[in-house]
């Protein structure tokens, strides 16, 4: 229930104390202010980390193959091993919970061009699922599908780059127009836009591979496989790892810990170590900003406590006309929360704002961006201010109900 009485109270008692309500208020605005900026910054360095692992599936793996490193079977070190359709085939097989696979070729940087333009672009021959294994946007039209693998098409998915160079403002779209690759013709069938910030990345074309594979080398040669795990655990994931290593060790006889044999980049895994470190980082953070909220809180507390005492002879007079202790508690408890509520407030604000400020202005940077505080922080941050507030107010609120008429009058 709304007492005006109350508030009156509290604005004459703060009133009367400036200086020393300013400095109990400030000490809990400082540790909001540090919490809010220090879990805005971890945010900004988790964004940016997050940014790096876009432009791939998060439970994405990626098989490269490589040159053996050690001696199997009697054979010698520094044989090249070359994948082929056949282990494409397989693995589409054997390995057990994958929901996209794609074999790729790595033509690298080829000429290609469009009536009078010209350009060098990283060419990259796969599988329609390579699309959703990459997580490409498209923009315009579709990506690859399996009637052009199976037809042997002469398609191309053009990255934004490569239109933006090839198609000038008099050509409304690249749709349906033919380019050409290495002297061949290929008719463009979708534009997308690929979040990896490699240079490459930006400006490739990716074809049907068994186009490449009849066009370009004649031969059923592929350089990496790719996948992606569905819905399988970290453990499941790692087995599936586990049994593709395997498949190809046997099928091209080299030593399963072969490491450079083959290439192994598990994203997922990649993920999980990130996701625990920030974790982590989240928790050291909470910790050391709730520290310096109890710093705070304490303060208040020991304000509190020296109003009570101050007040002890009007709190005698106040229960020896029949105010209640429990109206003495919560009027006690109203202050602290008041003082508590009101400077937590103002330095939730002063930080949310630093971190805006500091998210226009930072100059770009791969591994730190938009440093926020999002709205359940928020939400969390006021609760908590509240829960401090009462926490500060409790021990000094129940001494005063404790206070006895006859003493507190007596009291000088």
């Amino acid at each position: 229930m709304f007492e005006i009485d109350k508030w009156q109270e509290i604005y004459s008692t703060v009133r009367k104390n400036k200086l020393r309500t300013f400095l109990t208020g400030f000490s809990v605005a400082w540790g909001i202010f540090m919490l809010i900026i220090l879990l805005g910054s971890g945010k900004g360095l988790e964004n940016g980390v997050a940014e790096q692992f876009r432009g791939g599936a998060t439970n994405g793996v990626w098989i490269t193959s490589g040159i053996t490193s050690m001696k199997y079977k009697g054979l010698k070190v520094g044989r090249e091993i070359k994948f082929n359709n056949e282990d494409y085939n397989a693995l589409n097989v054997s390995v057990k919970g994958h929901d996209h696979i794609s074999a790729r070729l790595f033509l690298g940087n080829n000429l290609v061009s469009y009536k009078n333009e010209y350009g060098s672009f990283f060419l990259s021959p796969c599988h329609p699922d390579y699309g959703y294994i990459k997580e490409i946007e498209l923009i315009e039209g579709r990506f690859l599908n399996y009637i052009d693998i199976r037809d042997y098409r002469k398609v191309a998915a053009i990255g934004e780059k490569v239109k933006t160079a090839l198609f000038k403002k008099g050509d409304t779209t690249a749709l349906g127009k033919y380019i050409t690759i290495n002297g061949v013709l290929f008719k463009v069938i979708g534009i997308f836009r690929d979040f990896s910030r490699n240079d490459n990345e930006l400006k490739r074309i990716y074809i049907p591979i068994s186009t490449a594979q009849r066009v370009f080398n004649g031969d059923n040669v592929i350089q990496q496989i790719s996948f992606t795990t569905g819905s399988a655990t970290p453990d499941e994931a790692n087995r599936m790892v586990d049994n593709s290593k395997s498949l190809l060790s046997r099928r091209h006889t080299f030593d399963v810990n072969d490491q450079r044999a083959i290439e192994v980049w598990n994203k997922s895994e990649d993920v999980r170590r990130f996701s625990a470190l920030f974790a982590g980082i989240r928790m050291f953070i909470w910790i050391i900003g709730i520290g310096t909220i109890i710093a705070g809180v304490v303060g208040v507390s020991n304000i509190m406590m020296i109003v009570v005492k101050e007040r002890t002879k009007e709190i005698g007079v106040r229960k020896a006309i029949g105010a209640t202790p429990v109206s003495i508690v919560g009027l006690v408890l109203q202050e602290a929360i008041v003082i508590t509520s009101f400077a937590g407030y103002i330095g939730l604000v002063l930080g949310v704002g630093l971190l805006e400020l500091i998210s226009k202005k930072m100059p770009a940077s791969d591994f730190f961006q938009n440093p926020e505080a999002d709205f359940s922080l928020a939400v969390g941050a006021t609760i908590l201010l509240i829960v401090a507030g009462a926490v500060a107010g409790f021990v000094p609120a129940m001494k005063a109900a404790k206070v006895r008429p006859v003493e507190a009058l007596r009291d000088e």
